[in-house]
């Protein structure tokens, strides 16, 4: 559903578009942080616009680690190059 098509989306997008992708299906409201690097969940899904919004101003906390997550990704590999990066040990798993 586009913006353009549904005047809610587009004043969420307006509101808190610099921090949240947001986004909207027939029956959810997606919400996609846009930096990795957060301490709360980096994704928000929710059938009911009210818990939507509040999630937005609140995020609930994250579950686990994001491995894509600055400052651990630092900490475990080695940059090569422009996107090229190395991890030192042995495989994860």
């Amino acid at each position: 559903m586009t913006a353009h098509a549904n005047p809610l989306l587009r004043l969420l997008q307006e509101r808190y578009g610099e921090r949240w992708s947001i986004r909207r299906t027939e029956h959810l409201w997606l919400a996609t942080v846009r930096t990795s690097d957060v301490d709360h969940a980096p994704t928000l899904v929710e059938p009911d616009v009210e818990e939507f919004v509040r999630q937005l101003e609140n995020p609930p906390t994250g579950a686990g680690r994001s491995l894509l997550s600055a400052g651990w990704f630092r900490a475990q590999t080695r940059k090569l190059g422009d996107g090229c990066y190395r991890v030192d040990g042995p495989p994860m798993t």
